[in-house]
């Protein structure tokens, strides 16, 4: 159905959902503690706090994925269950995940109306309708998509966009936003702020849950604060400062995100030249020199995580040769990277970076079996320690080694992968996107430890589309667009401003 933007006749201050006492407990995990929350329509509320605060589970309870232990969910101030995601959905209650689950042999408009197509004579779908209703929808989001394309042709911040048509093609009441801006462009963010004012014209009430501070202060009327699966303080946005949100979400001042760094580089480790793919990038040269951190900035479709994929060997290239120390060496196959001492933790944990249904140490010692085995048997002992060495290393937050990675909150997935490939070792390791979706405390400490590999000798490149990450973490920069190098910065001339004009193809070209 068409998305509605006309104000909501409702003007009560009442709550429109609440959960009071609300408590979930996992084998030895306590994931929420006698948490509130109240939603209330017209206004956007931000719910904020470090990985494994309880955000992720809240979520899962109110769209039924998860009953609560103890407490109660209202709807309009009467008590609800919603024992399937069906009963949430038919309660009005929706939700844009941070790992969009859609499908992709699926058409666009066929995954947006996937469980509540529109229906033809005889009950079968009205394809034509149904085309009809989600082209409406994608242009009210400002998005440029055919309903009829396969879901595997498009980008991910158009299958982005897709997610939260599908989100928008129920009659939601209540809409939860999780990470919604993670992989989009500026103006798709823009985008986005402008949707969700027509949201809260309409008098629904909006849940949003966001790392960045600077989308929470400009969209959200009220805060609520989680902690340890606990809720430390709500309260109205304008009341309150970032230091103060900081310090309830951490329990600590958090003053210095960017570590201080003695940027000592050695040798030079890994040379590229010439790289290019046939579709993606062209002519990528560049040098990197042991204790350095190499960052690559871009806007959306400029092409680095697709390069760093080809020179980890998950896809190949049609030119270019690598070189690591001086060697030259050929990589067809991630094997073969690793076994040249590169790695790489891509930006989609989930389905490139870990095996939810493994537990942790099984993941973390994947790629070092070798070193845990011996005559071709497992050694369950050596495995535990190596997993405990790199979890420990990473601050890794889990009930225990054996807890499956599924069930871990993004920010610590990512430290699981991390994790995994710092233990075969490695020369060089491509951090794409490390800290998209983890909070500011995780943030930190991630930061902490690129900083401490840096210092022992590795060579890091990290890509971010975080301005503040790259200028407060890169030795130097190489910014692409389209497809191309368009600079190479040194640590002085590294500013949000340079970054912005040779992404954006304001400025020339130059080195």
């Amino acid at each position: 159905m068409p998305l509605d933007l006309r104000p909501d006749v409702s003007t009560s201050d009442a709550p429109l959902l609440s959960l009071t006492g609300v408590t979930k407990t996992f084998p030895g995990v306590r994931a929420l503690s006698n948490v509130s929350l109240n939603l209330h329509p017209g206004k956007v509320t931000a719910l904020v706090g470090e990985n494994g605060a309880g955000k992720s589970t809240v979520v899962k309870v109110l769209t039924g994925i998860y009953q609560p232990d103890e407490g109660d969910i209202r709807v309009d101030g009467r008590p609800v269950r919603f024992p399937t995601p069906q009963y949430a959905e038919s309660a009005g209650v929706t939700a844009i995940h941070q790992e969009t689950v859609l499908f992709d042999e699926l058409s666009v408009a066929e995954n947006i109306f996937l469980g509540h197509a529109p229906k033809g004579r005889f009950g079968l779908i009205d394809t034509a309708t149904m085309n009809s209703n989600a082209a409406e929808i994608l242009s009210g989001l400002g998005a440029k998509i055919d309903p009829g394309t396969t879901l595997k042709e498009l980008g991910t911040a158009n299958k982005h966009l897709v997610a939260i048509a599908r989100a928008l093609s129920v009659d939601a009441r209540v809409v939860i936003m999780d990470e919604p801006t993670a992989a989009l462009s500026h103006t798709e963010i823009e985008e986005l702020y402008e949707l969700v004012e027509g949201l809260k014209a309409q008098g629904k009430a909006i849940l949003f849950i966001s790392h960045k501070f600077d989308e929470i202060f400009r969209i959200a009327d009220d805060y609520t604060v989680f902690r340890d699966g606990q809720m430390i303080g709500e309260g109205a946005i304008a009341n309150v400062s970032e230091a103060e949100l900081v310090k309830m979400m951490v329990g600590r001042d958090v003053s210095q995100i960017f570590p201080e760094r003695d940027r000592q580089l050695g040798d030079k480790v890994l040379d590229v030249q010439g790289y290019e793919h046939p579709t993606e990038f062209a002519d990528i040269s560049f040098t990197l020199r042991r204790g350095e951190i190499l960052g690559f900035y871009g806007l959306v479709g400029a092409g680095r995580s697709e390069f760093m994929q080809a020179l980890f060997g998950t896809t190949l290239p049609s030119a270019g040769e690598v070189w690591i120390d001086g060697a030259s060496i050929t990589i067809r196959s991630p094997a073969d990277a690793v076994s040249h001492g590169i790695v790489y933790v891509p930006e989609d944990r989930g389905k490139q970076g870990a095996i939810g249904a493994l537990p942790i140490f099984q993941n973390v010692t994947l790629p070092s079996l070798a070193r845990t085995s011996q005559k071709g048997f497992l050694r369950l002992a050596e495995e535990f320690k190596l997993a405990r060495e790199y979890s420990e290393r990473l601050d890794l937050r889990a009930a225990s080694l054996d807890t499956h990675v599924g069930n871990l909150s993004g920010g610590n997935q990512q430290k699981v992968v991390i994790a995994k490939w710092l233990a075969t070792e490695p020369k060089v390791i491509i951090l794409d996107e490390p800290t998209k979706g983890i909070d500011i405390g995780s943030k930190a400490a991630v930061h902490e430890f690129m900083a401490e590999l840096a210092a022992q000798g590795l060579a890091v490149i990290m890509v971010s589309s975080e301005i503040p990450e790259i200028v407060g973490m890169s030795d130097r920069v190489i910014v692409m667009r389209e497809g191309r190098i368009a600079a190479e910065l040194d640590r002085d001339n590294i500013t949000p401003e340079t970054l912005v004009s040779y992404a954006a193809g304001i400025s020339e070209t130059s080195s």
